[in-house]
């Protein structure tokens, strides 16, 4: 199961290197610090993934999934942000967040953004049943 967690991850990956090299281009360094530190912790994910298949050690899965939990939240700011600046919302709150996803998933923001979007489930939640399983001895 460690190993479909790596493949979604790669996946997840993949696409969140088309929406930067998007981003590169069209953004104009808007919101940069979100974004790098998301982009480096998302891939510095792969460490402790790495090092989890590699000896079974939950406590790498663990660290793993606390990579996932730490750092999203710093691509779904970006989305917030973005998402409110084009409905001329300058300071977003928690019901915007929903609004974002609703306007993200609906595709208004393009299928790669869609795709990232409700794919990061398919490497959150198998990681934290990995890392639980791992814990357990299952």
């Amino acid at each position: 199961m460690g190993y479909i967690v790596l493949v979604a991850g790669l996946v997840q990956a993949a696409v969140g290197v088309a929406l930067l090299l998007s981003w590169a281009r069209h953004a104009r360094g808007r919101d940069a610090g979100l974004i790098v530190t998301h982009v480096v912790a998302m891939l510095g994910f792969f460490v402790p993934w790495a090092l989890f298949i590699a000896t079974g050690e939950p406590l790498w899965a663990w660290a793993g999934f606390a990579v996932l939990v730490l750092f999203i939240g710093f691509g779904d700011t970006e989305v917030v942000r973005r998402t409110s600046r084009d409905r001329g919302v300058t300071k977003p709150r928690l019901r915007d967040y929903w609004r974002s996803m609703i306007a993200v998933c609906a595709g208004r923001y393009g299928h790669a953004l869609q795709f990232h979007t409700l794919f990061s489930a398919a490497v959150f939640f198998p990681a934290l049943g990995v890392a639980i399983a791992a814990t357990a001895g299952v």
